[in-house]
């Protein structure tokens, strides 16, 4: 199957600190060319896959603010996909909203995972207007506050099986991973492991619009808190040891969570999840197999001072049953299949015009 996937260009594909929806796209690509299939990316220069890899903007824009503004990477290479639409049986988006005025004449090849919230004022009208649009969740409860937009099905996420090791626990101490945000509850995890008497390592990323949220709130309870320790943002490679030593993760989050994939690469260690019922949490997490399921501190602490009951082997297990890239590459074929099938066979001809682009080699 020939497969365009098409990523924002915020991070590189992989990325290579911190980034949900680039580390998703990749996982899936990587996957699908594994699998024998012809697939190209189109995402940052910077980006590296083994997929034929077009480059929307010369790197990814969080680590290079000097290119400016996004808007007209993003829209540009969104139109250069088009001008390539007919050398594809699918087109696999990850770009939010943008790019749907431009599918309508070829929807019926087209997949757009939504990989945020999409309850917030404003998006009802959008998505009535693109109401035909195929759309893929990764959480059921992604769905809920539109369940009559045109649902393709539901993905979830997944990380390539050996990407990350299991690990027992040996720190000692709580974990918390992802984003300084209101959203993500730093200062219930901060308050949380201070109750349970436990130490408790930060490694997160501080966004711009975050940065006074940590200055006011957040850096200062660290300073004033023992046991405490931010380490910023970790790789991809520091994460097993940064996961695998915790005795669990802290997700403490306040917000309608549309995945969460800081709790099943958390899964891949072997390292069980203490989150708060919220989104998709009940979905990810098993509750007295994978970790505990609460509703505030108090039932948090309790959970934490549980831990140990849990077979952080059995962990593991539950990961690879549920969340690998292989899961997810057979979740989005199964959808491919399903709109080729019911897909208008398509007339016209092939359209060769790559002016602008960069293809890319990728190592």
């Amino acid at each position: 199957m020939k497969i365009a996937q098409i990523a924002p260009l915020y991070e590189s594909v992989p990325p290579k600190l911190y980034g949900g929806t680039e580390r998703v796209a990749s996982f899936l690509t990587e996957e699908l060319v594994r699998r024998g299939h012809q697939v190209t990316l189109f995402a940052s220069g910077d980006s590296v896959t083994s997929a034929e890899l077009v480059a929307g903007s010369p790197s990814a824009f969080r680590l290079e603010p000097s290119l400016g503004n996004i808007m007209p990477y993003h829209l540009t290479m969104l139109d250069h996909v088009m001008q390539r639409a007919d050398e594809f049986d699918i087109l696999h988006f990850h770009t939010d909203l943008l790019h749907f005025p431009l599918v309508r004449p070829l929807q019926d090849r087209t997949l757009t995972t939504l990989h945020g919230r999409i309850d917030y004022q404003g998006l009802e009208w959008f998505f009535s207007h693109f109401s035909d649009i195929p759309l893929a969740a990764i959480s059921d409860d992604q769905r809920r506050p539109m369940p009559h937009l045109n649902w393709a099905g539901t993905v979830y996420n997944g990380l390539p099986r050996d990407m990350l090791c299991q690990g027992g626990g040996e720190g000692r101490y709580l974990a918390f991973l992802g984003r300084i945000s209101p959203d993500k509850g730093p200062d219930t995890a901060i308050e949380i492991a201070a109750r349970a008497g436990l130490p408790l390592k930060i490694a997160a990323k501080i966004d711009v619009m975050d940065r006074d949220y940590w200055d006011k709130v957040i850096g200062p309870i660290v300073e004033r808190t023992p046991d405490v320790e931010y380490i910023g943002e970790v790789t991809e490679e520091q994460k097993s040891e940064f996961l695998g030593k915790a005795l669990g993760l802290i997700f403490p989050i306040t917000w309608r969570e549309p995945f969460g994939l800081v709790m099943i690469e958390a899964m891949a260690c072997g390292t069980p999840v203490v989150a708060f019922r919220q989104g998709s949490v009940p979905e990810v997490v098993e509750d007295g197999v994978t970790g505990f399921v609460v509703d505030n501190p108090d039932e948090a602490i309790q959970a934490v001072s549980r831990l140990s009951t849990l077979d952080r082997n059995a962990v593991r297990t539950a990961f690879e049953r549920r969340f690998t890239a292989e899961h997810m590459a057979d979740g989005y074929l199964s959808i491919y299949a399903d709109l080729l099938s019911a897909a208008v066979p398509r007339l016209g001809t092939q359209r060769d015009d790559n002016r602008g682009l960069q293809t890319v080699t990728s190592p």
